[in-house]
């Protein structure tokens, strides 16, 4: 699996993060360099997840509001700042949802069949793709969440377990436990 730099980061870069954090909770001006770090990916987030490009802006400027008026209540855990911004942004999607009645959709196209289920061949992409909908259709939210983070997203389990406020462990089996669900849909198929 291709690690995605954006979300994996070194000390240093976490560090700079930090500094720029700081200076924005002293400063609001300063916020500037953590919004075009993060304004593309949690756009990219929220619109996998509503497929509705105005509701997508909407949404990722209010994380960004949001973020910006709480950043006095952040609290350095050793993980990207992003990190942070992501849990906004999950908790703004599912208000935006209960306030639009949104439907929920994830882009498949994405995503790389061979990444999740790593036995299937080449010469059927469209049909393990209208598989593989089915088979994410018949897991949970939570665990489709994980799935996403880590498929879609590219996600470290650490960061996986950050947003969702579990261990990295849990989330390695949770995601595993995934897998074989979606492993054992495509093989009754």
């Amino acid at each position: 699996m291709k690690i995605n730099p954006l979300y994996h980061h070194t000390t240093d870069r976490i560090q700079e993060e930090m500094i720029w954090v700081e200076q924005a909770k002293i400063n609001p001006e300063k916020f500037a360099p953590l919004y075009k770090k993060y304004q593309e990916s949690i756009f990219r987030y929220v619109h996998q997840r509503v497929d509705d490009t105005e509701m997508a802006l909407d949404v990722t400027s209010q994380v960004f509001m949001k973020a910006l008026n709480n950043l006095h209540k952040f609290e350095h855990r050793g993980v990207p700042f992003g990190s942070w911004l992501f849990r906004i942004a999950k908790s703004e999607l599912y208000q935006s949802f209960r306030d639009r009645q949104a439907r929920k959709t994830v882009n498949i196209d994405t995503v790389i069949i061979q990444d999740i289920l790593e036995d299937k061949e080449d010469d059927d992409l469209e049909i393990h793709k209208k598989n593989l909908l089915k088979a994410l259709a018949t897991l949970k939210a939570d665990t489709l969440r994980i799935v996403e983070m880590r498929y879609f997203e590219k996600r470290s389990f650490k960061e996986i377990g950050e947003v969702l406020k579990i261990t990295e462990n849990n989330a390695k089996v949770k995601c595993f436990r995934a897998l074989i669900k979606l492993r054992i849909h495509f093989v009754t198929e």
